[in-house]
């Protein structure tokens, strides 16, 4: 069974949130930075990527305009958002500090 996106984002572990699409650029460039994200946080974080195109029912909902968009998320709660490529140790110190 699928969970839903509200359990997925509910739990006590930090989610990232990645709103992508296959046809972005700047998506693909951030592909591998939160990949090394999650290796060196390991399970501290739970990393998701929602395609945009697939899911525009939840993209709306967050008003996701642009792609790439990272949403933080903490016991269900948006703590931090940024649209746009951010260096690997810029996003460690952002997710550490929430």
């Amino acid at each position: 069974m699928k969970a839903s996106f509200s359990d997925i984002i509910g739990g006590e572990i930090p989610v990232l949130v990645d709103f992508f699409a296959d046809w972005c650029g700047p998506c693909k460039t951030l592909a591998p930075i939160l990949k090394d994200v999650k290796e060196d946080l390991g399970d501290d974080i739970k990393v998701v990527k929602i395609d945009v195109d697939k899911n525009q029912t939840l993209a709306s909902k967050y008003q996701v305009r642009g792609v790439p968009t990272m949403i933080l998320f903490k016991n269900g709660k948006q703590v931090w958002r940024q649209s746009g490529v951010i260096p690997k140790n810029d996003l460690l110190q952002i997710i550490n500090s929430n």
